[in-house]
């Protein structure tokens, strides 16, 4: 082929293939003996012939494409991403492709083991968990304020007993004073229980 064919000479010219072939049937690209387009000729007959106000600008092939500013953030989860698994971070100029590539890659690989965690049951909702152990806390705390009420009898009985058979005559515990010791001691262990905070993080 002495020339360019009609793919070839659409990109060069940068216009669609069926605009050459209208301008091919039209006579306005110049042809050489075996078919193809003479490049060279065909710009200038159709500079000649093509009204300028129709023309369209030639693609500039050497120019790189406009690319949109990457957010910070994503910056900044690149490299987050990166430092957890022990790779480098990006440099101060912004991550290379390569890094936002492998970060992406982790990031998916990551989101894979999560769902097959769920899946197998290895994962439990959030907020449900939450919920869960604040239910039980309650319970445990209300089932240890009510328990002086029942055990100040039983344990006043029983230190009587235990002190009556030591000196040999009969001591008799108030309950009702038993039961305000408990409780006072109680409620301040039941304060410091609740100074400790559920962590789910």
């Amino acid at each position: 082929m002495q020339g360019m064919s009609e793919r070839e000479y659409a990109a060069r010219a940068g216009l669609s293939r069926g605009a050459i072939q209208k301008a091919k049937t039209a006579g306005r690209l110049v042809l050489h003996a075996d078919g193809s387009i003479d490049a060279e000729a065909s710009d200038a007959r159709r500079a000649g012939t093509t009204d300028p106000s129709k023309q369209r600008p030639a693609v500039e092939r050497s120019s790189a494409p406009k690319l949109k500013p990457v957010p910070n953030a994503a910056l900044s989860a690149v490299g987050d991403t990166l430092r957890e698994h022990g790779l480098p971070p990006p440099a101060s100029g912004g991550a290379t492709f390569l890094q936002a590539k492998t970060a992406n890659e982790v990031l998916k690989s990551q989101e894979r083991r999560l769902k097959l965690a769920k899946l197998k049951g290895e994962l439990v909702d959030r907020d449900r968990a939450e919920a869960l152990v604040f239910r039980l806390a309650r319970e445990a705390r209300d089932a240890w304020v009510n328990w002086p009420a029942r055990a100040a009898a039983l344990i006043a009985a029983e230190l009587s007993a235990s002190c009556s058979e030591a000196v040999g005559h009969e001591i008799v515990l108030d309950p009702a004073a038993m039961q305000k010791v408990l409780e006072a001691h109680v409620r301040a262990h039941l304060d410091e229980l609740s100074e400790v905070r559920l962590d789910l993080g």
